[in-house]
């Protein structure tokens, strides 16, 4: 059986040093910057940039994206999406 949506997204928490949530939640700016890191993508110093920025940097990282466009990651991450960025940090 394959994981769910809230089992994905924990186990991608807990990959990259954050902790597991007991309510299904999308993503913080935190986490995502956390996963900014465990893939390679540079966030660069300062403030956290807007989250579909830093979805689809992290998509272009894993190779889910052709091109780095924040308007093509503008959505929480999809099934398959979250199943390719588990699938990258399981490699690291």
């Amino acid at each position: 059986m394959s994981p769910t949506v809230d089992e994905l997204r924990n186990e991608i928490r807990v990959e990259t040093g954050r902790y597991e949530r007991v309510e299904s939640t999308a993503f913080t700016k935190e986490a995502l910057a956390a996963i900014c890191e465990a893939v390679g993508y540079e966030i660069g110093p300062g403030s956290l940039p807007p989250k579909p920025d830093m979805r689809a940097g992290i998509l272009f990282s894993i190779g889910e994206l052709d091109e780095n466009d924040p308007e093509e990651a503008s959505g929480a991450f999809r099934k398959a999406q979250l199943e390719a960025i588990a699938e990258a940090l399981r490699e690291e």
